[in-house]
């Protein structure tokens, strides 16, 4: 595999999953952080799985990217792992999934999260959405997927589909599709949107996307995750051109501004959230 390939023209997500004949199934991990306090409701155990195929211009993690690489794990092995952490993570706390993008790796997460409730562990996906299609074998695992995840975290990039494509290498409309199957079966979730000065700070489409959250279920918490350069660094240590050289952070004014426009103050179910799957 060419190193952080463009994957821009989309494939058959089927062809990306562990699905060994015999044996467990085995996911690709890129690390693993034990005691996140931002991946999720509590303190939670968090796999960073591998492969992710949209191109976002502002991600900090571009050595997720690529598909089939990472550490080898089965789900016991991750689960054995953050058990160690489990008097920490109180009545809210549990295992995330992020990434990357998990969705990428469905068979896994499936596996995942479907031991890690025998075990009476809580689950969080956190997803943009992007490998989400109604089409089989996929989707029914998803909607088993979803009867094991306690709360999803969705990470909406942006509400107008052409300038979603212009920010990440793809539209949206599938992104919708899955927040709207969320909703519509009462599936726990927050979501979230970075705040990106000349590409997602702009009034009438933050008013836009805080008109589409007023009409979904089950929202939990909005958060606005105001742009970064953090990840620049990773860009030049592995010779890939920065897409936002020269932009900066949001002001503190603009982030107010959007949590305004969003309504982020409408939505405290988190506050008192506790699983109940």
């Amino acid at each position: 595999m060419k190193l952080f390939e463009n994957t821009n023209t989309p494939t058959n997500l089927m062809d990306v999953v562990d699905t060994p004949e015999n044996g467990p199934i085995k996911g690709y991990v890129h690390s693993v952080e034990s005691f996140g306090a931002v991946d999720g409701p509590g303190i939670r155990f968090t796999a960073f799985l591998q492969g992710c195929r949209m191109r976002c211009q502002y991600c900090h993690n571009p050595d997720t990217w690529n598909i089939g690489v990472g550490d080898e794990m089965t789900a016991d092995q991750v689960l054995d792992d953050a058990e160690r952490y489990k008097a920490f993570w109180g009545d809210t706390g549990g295992i995330t999934c992020s990434g990357g993008e998990s969705l990428v790796q469905i068979d896994f997460l499936l596996d995942l999260f479907t031991k890690a409730k025998a075990r009476g562990i809580s689950t969080c996906l956190d997803t943009s959405g992007n490998p989400f299609t109604r089409d089989q074998p996929w989707f029914g695992k998803f909607e088993q997927l979803m009867a094991v995840t306690d709360i999803s975290l969705v990470d909406i990039k942006h509400i107008n589909s052409a300038e979603h494509k212009k920010l990440t290498g793809f539209g949206n409309e599938n992104i919708l599709d899955m927040i709207q199957y969320m909703s519509s079966h009462n599936c726990d979730m927050w979501i979230r949107h970075v705040l990106v000065p000349e590409r997602t700070d702009y009034d009438n489409y933050l008013t836009e996307l805080g008109d589409y959250i007023k009409t979904l279920h089950n929202v939990q918490k909005v958060e606005v995750l105001p742009y970064h350069t953090l990840g620049v660094k990773k860009y030049h240590e592995l010779g890939i051109a920065y897409p936002l050289e020269g932009i900066e952070p949001p002001t503190p004014d603009r982030i107010k501004n959007a949590e305004k426009l969003l309504h982020t103050a409408d939505y405290t179910g988190y506050k008192t959230w506790k699983p109940g799957k």
